[in-house]
């Protein structure tokens, strides 16, 4: 298998982590929220999930905790945010410190312990197709995840409750003066982007990695809120943007195979420099973020 067939094979479970965590952090601004936890709340997930499967609860089990986990920790930001109205930003780094905290204190006990994942599911035809065919034999979780980013933009495109968030995240007062819950919408759109992270991290430790290792997220939680910025608030170029950062991430490693003269530690660093270049050209075209951006994103909302 050569470098290309190698990324190209890799690149969508490789993104899967990124794409999750990504989409619902999306639906969290686009109803007006930042939530900046969502690194521990990735990895409170994935320490949940890596210890049902451990025990024997299976990966389904351990997919549901890690969601419920993520939930708990969008939960409590949401009572502060939204219920005592407190700074979004502080108070997400502070939830994304208690969630690698934890993540650290209940993973102790299982460090460097690994799990079985689970099998691929080829496309008949499709993934026997020379170079790309990689692309077409991916686990159950990839295709979800792929079945759920189209199904989200249908929603938010399409439906009266994606106009719904969008309204609350635009202007949440207009919203509320015709009888809407902003509260009750931001409650659930924060609770569905805790646990879509703590899915992403689950995923991360017991099918992507098996294995279980204190700090194995790894950043993969803020590059998925800069993702959300990078796609400009839209389904489709979030997908598109993970896509990226998943391939780039496996370009170290292939480049590594391939015998090339270049430091780990900077082929470690090629998907936060790619962050940091793709987040200074996205800012510099303000109409696209006015267009596409969330006015009340960020500010607490008084009746």
């Amino acid at each position: 298998m050569n470098a290309i067939e190698f990324i190209l094979s890799g690149m969508l479970a490789a993104a899967t982590p990124f794409l999750l965590a990504a989409l619902g952090e999306l639906v969290a601004e686009r109803s007006g929220v930042l939530n900046l936890g969502v690194e521990g709340t990735m990895a409170f997930g994935a320490a949940l999930g890596f210890i049902v499967v451990y025990n024997g609860g299976g990966h389904v089990l351990g997919f549901v905790a890690a969601s419920l986990g993520g939930v708990l920790l969008s939960l409590l930001f949401a009572f502060v945010t939204l219920g005592l109205r407190a700074n979004q930003v502080a108070t997400g780094l502070a939830i994304g410190i208690l969630g690698l905290g934890l993540s650290a204190f209940y993973g102790k006990p299982y460090e460097s312990f690994t799990v079985s994942g689970i099998g691929k599911i080829a496309v008949p035809g499709l993934s026997d197709i020379p170079v790309v065919g990689g692309l077409f034999a991916q686990d159950i979780v990839v295709w979800l995840a792929l079945g759920t980013t189209v199904v989200l933009w249908y929603v938010l495109a399409h439906t009266k409750l994606g106009l719904l968030l969008r309204a609350v995240g635009e202007n949440p007062k207009a919203a509320n003066s015709i009888g809407y819950p902003v509260v009750l919408i931001r409650l659930g759109a924060v609770a569905f982007g805790g646990a879509m992270a703590g899915i992403a991290g689950a995923y991360a430790s017991t099918i992507y990695t098996p294995l279980w290792a204190d700090g194995m997220i790894a950043g993969r939680g803020w590059i998925a809120v800069a993702l959300v910025v990078f796609g400009t608030w839209m389904v489709g170029r979030v997908f598109w943007g993970a896509c990226l950062f998943g391939a780039v991430s496996l370009g170290g490693i292939a480049a590594q195979t391939a015998g090339l003269s270049v430091p780990s530690q900077l082929l470690t660093s090629l998907p936060y420099l790619v962050t940091i270049i793709v987040l200074g050209v996205i800012s510099s075209n303000r109409t696209l973020l006015k267009i596409n951006g969330v006015p009340s994103l960020g500010e607490p909302f008084e009746k």
